[in-house]
């Protein structure tokens, strides 16, 4: 069997979803689930309505609500002519209980109250494409992820227990990838992002979640290979609106590929490529734009690893200097001091450097924990910081051509091994 993921560009409006339809019936082996992340750009706007809820500014949550409904209303009308289609009961269900919640005040942390309510997104996309895959002739069978994976309580990054969820998902879906005469759909439809605790709580993966959702069902249900279809068509070694001579890597190994996702890769997720190294699933990532070509795979062959350079660009880079008070050296204690406020604040380090008086560290800025991340830092030590930055990685670099390319930059921070070359920069300002 296999897994499919769709993220949220291919099922951004109603002739996608007639995309990933087609993509389905005539790409899908016999037995497949398919991850399917919110429609378009969904979760942005339910990130903004929770924002607007923990703020208690009521105005401004009706009106992101109803501009969510009315945006997946929309989409369901083009593709269904019958009002009365039970998909429209599912999608006035899912946002009458939304509402319900929305109009109490907060009471728990923002993580919380997030993945509560940013996890609606993928719940109604899904929805949709199981009821408009039926309405084609595509059997299949709509189930919740948060009954497959399970997760502890670190809201919004939760991490999976790999004990339960196996167990779960294999119990839950085997029936319909056994082949057998059971009468049950060949295809199951989940959502990605999410999971659940033990105790029934909504959990989230870490944004951009859903191919590791992916992953998390492949490694369980022990999947042929997992594809993940995306707008692009394949790996490329660098972002093409940036980087005008963007190129295909047709193959790449796991250990590179968990690399690049490390580095920031935005096509893969950064857990995804552990569970599948477990069970040597191969990866596959595919265009659902023209999905006749090959696209690439992430396997366990190096050979072509190091043949082009990969160019891995992150904006909304924070890099904070930190100072002991007393100006005394950087040495474990205070280290260990300010990793400990990095953990309790969910902020991960992109780059970090140390000098004899002084440890500079690269992070991508939260307007909700980095604020919180500095003021417990002041508490110890003294801070120099710079906002509105960019990280960019060069794997497998070459140094004459990294000098020319950022010439226009002022670069704050640069770190070089034998194959990576990392720089904190901004562009020159013009005058």
């Amino acid at each position: 069997m296999q897994v499919f993921k769709f993220g949220g560009a291919s099922v951004k409006n109603p002739d996608a979803v007639r995309n990933v339809a087609s993509v389905i019936r005539h790409y899908g082996e016999k037995h497949l689930v398919v991850v399917i992340s919110a429609m378009g750009k969904i979760t942005n706007a339910l990130e903004e309505l929770t924002q607007n809820y923990m703020e208690m500014n009521h105005e401004k949550v009706m009106e992101k609500f109803h501009e969510i409904k009315d945006f997946h209303l929309e989409i369901a009308q083009k593709l269904f002519e019958d009002p009365k289609h039970p998909v429209f009961f599912h999608i006035e269900q899912i946002f009458f209980h939304l509402l319900r919640y929305i109009q109490e005040p907060p009471s728990r942390s923002y993580n919380y109250e997030y993945d509560r309510i940013v996890s609606s997104g993928e719940i109604v996309s899904t929805y949709i494409v199981s009821h408009y895959l039926n309405y084609v002739g595509v059997a299949n069978q709509w189930y919740d992820a948060r009954k497959l994976i399970v997760t502890d309580s670190n809201f919004r990054d939760a991490s999976v227990d790999w004990i339960l969820t196996p167990q779960l998902a294999n119990k839950a879906l085997s029936p319909y990838m056994a082949g057998s005469n059971n009468n049950k759909p060949g295809i199951v439809i989940t959502q990605g992002f999410i999971g659940s605790t033990n105790q029934g709580f909504t959990t989230t993966l870490g944004r951009e979640g859903s191919d590791y959702s992916a992953a998390i069902l492949a490694y369980a249900l022990k999947a042929k290979e997992v594809v993940i279809w995306k707008d692009v068509p394949g790996l490329l070694n660098a972002d093409p609106k940036i980087h005008n001579d963007a190129c295909l890597l047709p193959n790449i190994s796991y250990q590179e590929a968990i690399e690049l996702s490390y580095y920031g890769a935005t096509v893969i997720h950064p857990k995804t490529i552990k569970p599948l190294l477990s069970r040597n699933i191969p990866l596959r990532v595919k265009s659902f734009t023209d999905p006749a070509l090959p696209g690439s795979i992430i396997n366990n062959i190096s050979e072509n690893d190091n043949k082009v350079p990969s160019f891995i660009w992150k904006s909304n880079q924070m890099l904070v200097s930190i100072f002991p008070k007393d100006f005394s050296f950087i040495a474990e204690k205070n280290l260990s001091r300010i990793f400990s406020d990095f953990a309790k604040h969910s902020i991960k380090v992109n780059l970090m450097q140390n000098s004899a008086i002084s440890f500079s560290v690269c992070f991508d800025y939260d307007r909700i924990n980095t604020p919180a991340l500095l003021a417990d830092l002041q508490k110890n030590f003294n801070i120099k910081y710079n906002k509105d930055l960019k990280l960019v990685t060069i794997r497998h670099y070459e140094s004459a051509n990294a000098d020319k390319m950022f010439e226009n930059y002022t670069i704050f921070l640069e770190q070089k091994s034998r194959v990576t070359l990392q720089m904190v920069l901004k562009p020159i300002e013009k005058v």
